[in-house]
């Protein structure tokens, strides 16, 4: 059978998907460590092995994403944006808004009918716009990532964050542990804190539905929330929200042979 794979090389993680017509994609995800080719060339093994594709059957490979020209085994390279917004179509064609929520920045994506990126604007390198700062602020209190939604939601005074920096809000955040302040209500601070950003990025693009949530920062529940509420809309996230670049890169992969 015929297959297509997209390989997201990310700062944090590398993301394959192979993509084979009448069945659902295939996704498969690893650490990118410090060697962004060898993670390339494992994450895509693995994909394989773990699907029972044969490397024979895959006719092409596009590759996206901060590590994107480590994969020199891909016909070329494309960008994270177009990406995501193709990868998104897949899932929700009624979709005209993606936010993409990533390690080292997030983005506000507008789409066409088609599914095809028509204006966007990304955060600034601050990491206080991205994922990146829940990250920080976990390990500073001493929660595991993926609890750090579901903890969330159980706040009822969310910190209010004085300082735009990820790096200020790093030390806030200790001091606010030192005067007992609640691990949920420090998470939950931070959430608004990112929402309040997104909602920054979403004005400069203008707002339209539906709208979407993308990136690993779409598996925060919390976070999803409480974007929702800034921004007033319904958000939906697709199965595996991390994934969406490396599916768009699948899809733009087979449209090479088609």
């Amino acid at each position: 059978m015929a297959c297509y794979a997209g390989i997201d090389i990310g700062s944090a993680n590398t993301k394959v998907v192979l993509f084979r017509e009448g069945m659902p994609p295939y996704f498969h995800l690893i650490i990118s460590g410090y060697n962004y080719r060898l993670s390339a060339q494992k994450a895509l093994t693995e994909a394989l092995a773990g699907s029972g594709v044969a490397r024979g059957d895959v006719r092409a490979i596009m590759a996206t994403g901060f590590g994107s020209q480590s994969a020199d085994f891909a016909f070329d390279q494309l960008s994270d944006i177009s990406c995501s917004a193709r990868g998104v179509h897949f899932f929700f064609p009624d979709v005209r808004t993606v936010i993409d929520i990533g390690g080292q920045a997030s983005r506000v994506i507008q789409l066409s009918e088609e599914g095809k990126s028509i204006n966007f604007a990304v955060s600034e390198r601050c990491a206080s716009g991205s994922g990146r700062f829940l990250q920080v602020i976990a390990r500073v209190i001493g929660v595991d990532i993926k609890e750090v939604g579901p903890l969330s939601l159980k706040s009822n005074n969310p910190v209010t964050y004085t300082t735009g920096c990820a790096v200020f809000g790093e030390s806030e955040a200790i001091s606010r542990v030192a005067e007992g302040t609640p691990k949920e209500d420090i998470l939950a601070g931070v959430q608004n804190a990112i929402a309040a950003r997104i909602a920054s990025l979403v004005d400069r693009v203008g707002l339209q539905n539906d709208c979407a949530m993308v990136g690993g920062g779409a598996l925060d529940i919390g976070l999803v929330k409480r974007t929702s509420e800034r921004l007033g809309v319904k958000i939906f996230v697709p199965e595996a929200p991390q994934m969406m670049a490396a599916l768009g890169a699948a899809l733009s992969a087979r449209e090479l042979t088609s």
